[in-house]
């Protein structure tokens, strides 16, 4: 199994001793597409994905999904979270065993999710106490310091309710000097192109496993295709995801790697529990806590 570079009370640790400078914004990968972002001493966490739930689920099945990086920490010891997403329907993005422990540690914390998943959020919730804040590609919620646009994700299509409202969301964050963007599972779509253009994004969360349909479950951009975006869409860095949690559905970084090497593209592969920050565009900054 692929040890986590840092996990528990290290991580922990390492989180508790961020600065809150309004000029630092701190970010941890925690497996899969699950980010914790920090900025002025508040923290936003992106689809999480932090217990075996899925494992357990699909053992004695023909899709098993066998873990291959060790968990990082228990949704239930992260604290001052304030904000969490939900990008999509999916249990590695909307986990119930994710999210309820991290309820009770952060009560009341703003859950962001896609109008279509809010029926089944309430049922894998329960009694949590979580605030639900549905999301659309035409939403947007200013919240002082932090505003919080949806934006459209493609994963394999895009698919609409009846009042037209996506099942698959992307997140467009800025806060203070920063500007970021997590895109939930997605493949290539224009308007997300345009998007990133128009809001000189600092940081994207991309994922890099790629679209098999011999894997039986809907795809993502693949290494190239995901540099690609980045480099269309102006991005200062691009960091890969989605990948090394589950056997049957990953690839390596080294495709997303040489693809940005090739393109002139800033990227940054990180470890499970890494932290790095990153400094105004102005002071052109990235560092590796």
């Amino acid at each position: 199994m692929i040890a986590a570079l840092q996990k528990d009370e290290a991580l922990l640790t390492d989180m508790a001793a961020a600065n809150g400078d309004e000029s630092t914004l701190h970010v941890w990968w925690l497996g899969q597409s699950g980010f914790l972002v920090q900025w002025a001493g508040e923290r936003m966490l992106f689809d999480p994905y932090l217990s075996d739930s899925l494992t357990k689920k699909y053992a004695s099945t023909d899709k098993p999904h066998v873990r291959m990086t060790e968990r990082c920490v228990e949704p239930g010891r992260l604290t001052g979270i304030t904000r969490v997403t939900a990008s999509h329907v999916h249990t590695d993005h909307l986990d119930g065993e994710t999210l309820v422990p991290l309820a009770k540690a952060n009560p009341g914390f703003r859950l962001y999710l896609p109008h279509p998943v809010i029926h089944e959020a309430k049922k894998r919730l329960g009694d949590a106490e979580v605030m639900l804040c549905p999301i659309g590609d035409h939403d947007f919620y200013d919240e002082g310091r932090w505003q919080i646009r949806g934006v459209i994700a493609k994963h394999n299509e895009v698919v609409r309710d009846e009042l037209g409202n996506s099942h698959y969301m992307g997140f467009l964050v800025k806060c203070g000097p920063f500007t970021f963007y997590h895109s939930g599972d997605t493949l290539w779509h224009d308007d997300i192109v345009r998007v990133l253009r128009e809001n000189a994004c600092d940081i994207a969360f991309l994922p890099i496993n790629g679209d098999r349909p011999e894997r039986r479950v809907a795809g993502n951009l693949n290494g190239t295709e995901a540099a690609a975006l980045a480099k269309a869409g102006g991005v200062r860095l691009v960091v890969p995801c989605h990948y090394e949690m589950f056997e049957f559905n990953t690839e390596t970084p080294e495709e997303f790697s040489r693809a940005c090497e090739r393109l002139g593209q800033p990227f940054r592969v990180m470890r499970c529990g890494e932290h790095i920050t990153l400094r105004p565009a102005a002071q052109d900054h990235f560092a590796t806590a």
